[in-house]
């Protein structure tokens, strides 16, 4: 008679925290300003004013929007502050940079909000694999999260996972 296989992953007692599963849904938009400057590079305020107030702003709507200007202009930070105007009746969030500061900046309120309490004294791994776009700074919020109660961190998959972390 053949040896039993056990799946000694599932008898651990290890708890696996996937960020994919806290991917906020909706749609995720970039606003990019230079096309509202003066030759992609000057801010003219007067004509600047007249393409926010001429634009279709619905579009935006329930979406998270990241602002930025991808030229070398200087855009001076009241302009991001007066698109965030016209942009905050319709946008789920807004921030200035770039999608991966969108994300970062998601993640952060999330992660902010989670309860940890469930993982207490717990051996903690931080499934490293996604298919969603986790930022790479919501793993050290998460890790930075999870140290104060968390018994052990690793990071990967239980099969092959790396330690980060063991509370003494």
């Amino acid at each position: 008679m053949a040896d039993e296989i056990i799946n000694k992953v599932v008898q651990s007692k290890l708890v696996t925290f996937d960020l994919e599963d806290y991917y906020p849904k909706g749609e995720r938009k970039v606003l990019d300003v230079k096309d509202w400057l003066y030759e992609g590079f000057i801010l003219r305020e007067k004509e600047f004013r007249k393409y926010l107030s001429e634009y279709d702003w619905e579009q935006y709507t329930d979406a998270f929007v990241a602002i930025n200007c991808s030229t070398d202009a200087i855009v001076p930070g009241w302009a991001y502050m007066l698109v965030t105007t016209k942009l905050q009746p319709y946008a789920k969030k807004i921030v200035q940079g770039s999608l991966e500061d969108l994300e970062t900046s998601l993640y952060q309120h999330i992660i902010a909000d989670l309860d940890v309490s469930e993982y207490a004294d717990r051996q903690i791994i931080i499934k490293g694999c996604s298919h969603k776009p986790v930022p790479p700074n919501a793993y050290l919020l998460l890790t930075e999260k999870l140290m104060p109660v968390a018994k052990s961190i690793m990071y990967g998959e239980a099969c092959s996972s790396v330690p980060l972390f063991k509370r003494k």
